[in-house]
C-alpha cells in the first residue's frame, strides 16, 4: 500500500512538472510571437544588404549594397542616396505608435491587402531578416499601417521626430531610385574631356592628359589652334566642374524624346576616365515657343541666354533626362576661354 502511494505521488509530480513545462513553453512561444509581430525595426542597419519591395500593381524594386558604400537598383543602376537614405532611416527607426482598436483592425487589414507594399529584408548571407507589409495612412496622415507577414495584428507606426506617412519612402518607382548625376569624376581620374558644338565648330575643343599635365586642342582639325598664353589655372578650373554635374530627372517615357533626338544637339560632352570608361551627354535646349534657336544665315545655335532654363539630355546613348541650365552651364566653355585675351596682350 505504501509503495503504491509513493508511485502515485511520483506520477502526479512528474505529470505536474510536464504540464507546467508544456504550458510555460507555450506561454513563452506566445510571448515571442507577440513581440515578433511588432518588431519592425532593424536597429543595426548595416545588417541589411538587400531590400525587395513589391507593389500591388506589379511594381518590383530590388536594392542591394554595392560594396563601395552605396546601393544598386535592380542590380545595375547606381542609386540616388537622397532617396535611399530616407528609406534606410525608416527601416532602422520605425516604431509602434499605437495598437489600433479591435473595430478598426478589419479595415486596416483590407487597406493593407489592397494598397500595401510587401517589404523583404535580407542580410549579407541572403537570410531573411524581416518581411512585412506597409499600407495606407491614418486620417491625420501622422501614422502608417504595417503588419508583419504571418501575423493577424496590424499596427500604426511612425518615425521618431518626423510626422507623416512613412509609406511614401517605400513608394518609389523605376528611375526614381536612380542617381541623376551626369558626371562625377575627380580631376586625378580624368583622361580627357571633349566639348563639341556641332554648329559652332570654332568653340569646340578637347582637353587631354599629357603626362602629369593637360593640354587643350581644337576638337575639329579645320579649327586653327590658338597660340596665345593660357589663362593661369583655366584648365583646372574647367575640369573641376566634372566632379559633380547633375540632372533634374529621368524622362525616358517623354513624348518628345524621339523628335528631340532627331535634332542636332547644341552641345555634346564626352569624358573618358583613366580606366577608359566613357560618359557622354548631349544637350538640347528647351526653348520657349517661337524662340529663334539658330542664326538664319549661318545655321549656328544662338548662345543660350536667360531665356533658356532647361535642357533635354541624352545620356550615355540610353537615358533621356532633364537638366537645369544654371546647373550644367559651368561645363559649356568655349575653346578661346582657356587663353588670355588678345587685346590685353597688345
Amino acid at each position: 500500500m505504501k509503495r503504491t502511494l509513493i508511485l502515485v505521488m511520483l506520477f502526479l509530480l512528474l505529470g505536474g512538472g510536464a504540464f507546467w513545462y508544456l504550458n510555460e513553453d507555450e506561454a513563452q512561444q506566445k510571448t515571442t510571437l507577440a513581440g515578433a509581430d511588432r518588431d519592425f525595426a532593424v536597429p543595426d542597419i548595416e545588417r541589411v544588404h538587400k531590400i525587395f519591395i513589391a507593389g500591388r500593381k506589379g511594381e518590383r524594386t530590388t536594392l542591394e549594397r554595392d560594396g563601395k558604400g552605396g546601393w544598386l537598383y535592380n542590380g545595375q543602376f547606381e542609386t540616388n542616396m537622397q532617396v535611399v537614405q530616407p528609406l534606410l532611416d525608416v527601416i532602422q527607426q520605425v516604431r509602434i505608435q499605437y495598437k489600433p482598436p479591435v473595430k478598426a483592425v478589419d479595415n486596416m487589414v483590407k487597406v493593407l491587402a489592397t494598397e500595401g507594399m510587401k517589404v523583404e529584408l535580407y542580410d549579407e548571407a541572403g537570410e531573411n531578416l524581416k518581411t512585412y507589409y506597409v499600407g495606407g495612412a491614418t486620417a491625420d496622415e501622422r501614422g502608417t499601417y504595417m503588419i508583419m507577414e504571418g501575423a493577424d495584428q496590424p499596427y500604426v507606426v511612425e518615425l521618431p521626430a518626423w510626422e507623416g506617412n512613412v509609406s511614401v519612402r517605400f513608394k518609389r518607382f523605376g528611375d526614381e531610385w536612380r542617381d541623376k548625376i551626369l558626371f562625377k569624376t575627380p580631376i586625378e581620374e580624368i583622361a580627357s574631356v571633349s566639348v563639341e558644338y556641332p554648329k559652332q565648330k570654332n568653340q569646340s575643343f578637347r582637353v587631354s592628359r599629357a603626362g602629369g599635365s593637360f593640354k587643350v586642342a581644337p576638337f575639329y582639325e579645320i579649327t586653327p589652334e590658338i597660340n596665345r598664353p593660357f589663362r593661369s589655372g583655366s584648365i583646372e578650373a574647367f575640369l573641376v566642374n566634372f566632379e559633380s554635374i547633375g540632372a533634374e530627372s529621368f524622362r525616358n517615357d517623354h513624348v518628345k524624346r524621339d523628335s528631340v533626338l532627331r535634332q542636332i544637339p547644341f552641345c555634346t560632352i564626352t569624358l573618358v576616365d583613366q580606366q577608359q570608361d566613357t560618359t557622354t551627354a548631349s544637350f538640347y535646349p528647351m526653348y520657349p515657343d517661337n524662340y529663334v534657336t539658330q542664326d538664319p544665315k549661318t545655321g549656328e545655335y544662338l548662345t543660350p541666354s536667360q531665356d533658356i532654363f532647361r535642357y533635354f539630355v541624352w545620356w550615355n546613348d540610353k537615358d533621356f533626362m532633364f537638366a537645369q541650365h544654371m546647373v550644367v552651364q559651368k561645363a559649356f566653355w568655349g575653346y578661346p576661354s582657356f587663353f588670355q585675351d588678345a587685346k590685353l596682350l597688345n
